[in-house]
């Protein structure tokens, strides 16, 4: 796999059961690039290991005055000037290959299991460990990734190094091919203490991370109630608090890097002092000594490796384990049920939408609005209407729930239950919307949640979604009552700009009002067309006017089609072909909006907000009421 060849077609199915099976796994996928790069890297290392070896030479045939054999010396030293110098850069190019190409399937797989989970992904994962697994996570990943092979080249060399001694000076060899292996190991005792640390600050980093996110988010609320100075004070304490650790950190690092300068160093003078007295003694020549201290010298270079191998694993096995327990989110009846032998085949077109927990029922091709006095029931029933049930395994088991529709954004935040048995699938036209493949349950069913996120772009590259074509933008903005956005969007859009379509939205639609993004996310919603949507409180950022009109533009244009709303608003509610009221988890009562609100008190209290003692009031008035109304027509 080469740079220009990314994206993968198909990143593949990664072992996540722990951080090195992962590490493992992307070593494997990988095998062609490592050894081209533990070629080239061996090549280069052996140009290093052969060069102290042919200056013995050199100096041997001035100090003998042999003329011939110092012009081969000196050909000798060019062959090995090139390997080195090809070599090196064959190693870096190919290395850092290895580095991009597996920080890309990295991320693709992320962004995979991203799109799969959706809005599910930060029920179960802070927001700040999802920003850290894919930035700097990845990173770090690749970087071990792209260290193996330098290293393998590096004991390849010293290995090389050490046996050439024992051939070439064997007096002095033996002190070196004693004295490397003590160098190289002697850091292994610091390193569990150091890469304790790198954690501590990597987690402090994380919190501190999710924190500004957070206030980020919060700002303009946090304006409001006058608490930004409070949650300033608290990022400016994490902050010291990484700095802090970040420090100790790097004092454990650093007493690591003073080993591999010290010992080496150690090292070299033993071996001049040991070698000045056999040159004295007359049992090496001068040469044989020249060559022992260059080749100890040169060895301070492939022993920086070892250092660079264990910081590399140290940073990138938590890092792994972190990607890995993001990769192992599934949806919550995957490990749960069997696996079907055959692909289970979508329902046909206009079929009931069925769930069986509630008993909720929306007929095909009408429009039901479902009432809940919880607002959190609504948010896990919209959910679990998609496809993809709310109750989730612990968060350290490797189930979890999937997340709703093709609709980008946060979802509703509902807290995970993991004493309760997984519920029943939803049924479409008779058939387990969760047994489907998600790509299908997801054009079948669209959830937009209530809080829906729109992507920086255009407005035309918002409107890019898989869609079936028969609503176009302009009708999906007319029914969401878009005109004023338009105009909004066009007035802040830069000169030469004449399309509201080319008009650029910031990120989140931060530029926009919460009711202008809630209805472009509706319009989005519409434009794809699916064969159910379900909208969680679709209207309520909206005034009552603009509310109204928006009930209409849905009923008029999902004519035909089967449309689920969650909602309490009177102006929805009296649209809809269908109201339920679900109370209790099951359903109560089902009716149009005005039977409900003639029969249904508890409807009535969730709808018009009354009280116990306004609903005992308002029955004695429907009552006189309808007693003279029956008065009336008997008189009549």
């Amino acid at each position: 796999m080469q740079i220009s060849d990314l994206p993968y077609p198909d990143p593949g199915v990664p072992d996540a059961r722990s951080g090195p099976r992962f590490l493992l796994w992307l070593g494997r996928g990988q095998l062609g690039g490592q050894l081209k790069s533990l070629c080239w890297g061996m090549l280069h290392f052996s140009g290093v290991a052969g060069l102290p070896y042919a200056v013995g030479l050199g100096v041997d045939a001035v100090v003998d005055r042999e003329p011939d054999r110092l012009l081969l010396v000196g050909a000798l030293l060019l062959v090995i000037g090139v390997a080195i110098s090809v070599g090196d850069a064959m190693l870096h190019r190919t290395a850092v290959t290895n580095w991009i190409t597996a920080a890309a399937r990295v991320q693709q797989l992320l962004a995979r299991k991203t799109a799969e989970l959706g809005s599910a992904l930060t029920r179960r994962v802070a927001a700040g460990e999802v920003v850290a697994v894919s930035t700097g996570d990845v990173e770090k990943i690749g970087w071990f990734v792209e260290a193996v092979s330098r290293f393998l080249a590096a004991v390849f060399s010293i290995v090389l190094v050490c046996v050439g001694l024992l051939f070439f000076a064997p007096d002095l060899g033996v002190v070196v091919a004693v004295g490397v292996p003590l160098i190289a190991l002697a850091s292994l005792p610091l390193l569990p203490r150091a890469t304790k640390r790198a954690d501590v600050q990597r987690e402090k980093a994380g919190k501190a991370t999710e924190l500004a996110s957070d206030t980020v988010a919060g700002l303009r609320v946090l304006r409001g109630i006058g608490g930004e100075e409070l949650f300033l004070g608290r990022y400016r304490e994490a902050s010291q608090e990484v700095r802090k650790a970040a420090v100790r950190s790097a004092r454990m690092w650093a007493l690591i890097s003073a080993i591999q300068v010290v010992l080496p160093g150690a090292l070299m003078i033993t071996v001049v002092w040991y070698g000045a007295t056999l040159v004295s003694d007359g049992r090496i020549a001068v040469g044989e000594l020249v060559a022992a201290f260059s080749a100890v010298a040169t060895l301070l270079y492939p022993l920086r490796h070892f250092e660079e191998i264990a910081m590399a694993y140290s940073f990138s096995r938590p890092s792994a384990k972190r990607a890995a327990r993001v990769l192992s989110l599934t949806r919550t009846d995957a490990a749960e049920r069997p696996a079907a032998t055959d692909p289970v085949k979508a329902p046909a077109p206009g079929g009931d939408l069925y769930d069986p927990q509630t008993g909720l029922l929306a007929p095909a091709g009408l429009f039901t609005a479902v009432v809940c006095g919880d607002p959190d029931l609504a948010g896990r029933l919209a959910e679990r209407l998609g496809g993809h049930p709310m109750d989730v395994a612990p968060a350290s088991d490797t189930g979890a729930e999937a997340a709703t529709g093709a609709e980008d954004g946060a979802g509703t935040k509902a807290p995970a239950r993991a004493d309760t048995a997984p519920a029943p699938s939803v049924l479409l036209g008779g058939v387990a919307l969760d047994e489907l493949e998600l790509n299908t349950a997801r054009t079948l069913v669209l959830v937009q949640d209530k809080d829906p996120v729109l992507l920086s772009g255009t407005l035309r590259e918002l409107f890019d979604v898989p869609a079936s074509g028969t609503v176009g933008p302009p009708a999906a903005l007319d029914a969401a009552q878009c005109a004023d956005v338009l105009d909004a969007l066009l007035q802040s859009a830069p000169d030469g700009v004449e399309d509201p379509m080319d008009a650029r939205i910031t990120e989140r639609g931060r530029s926009l009002s919460g009711g202008q993004r809630q209805r472009l996310a509706l319009a989005r919603s519409l434009v794809t067309d699916p064969e159910v949507l379900v909208l969680d409180e679709p209207t309520s950022a909206v005034d009552s006017h603009t509310e109204a009109r928006i009930a209409d533009g849905i009923a008029a244009l999902r004519a035909g089609r089967t449309t689920v709303v969650l909602a309490s608003s009177p102006l929805l509610l009296d649209r809809a072909d269908r109201v339920v009221l679900i109370d209790g988890d099951t359903v109560a009562a089902v009716g149009t909006h005005r039977e409900l609100l003639h029969r249904e008190p508890r409807y009535r209290a969730v709808v018009t907000r009354e009280t116990d003692e306004e609903q005992r009031l308002g029955g004695l008035e429907l009552t006189e009421l309808e007693e003279a109304l029956t008065e009336i027509e008997e008189s009549a």
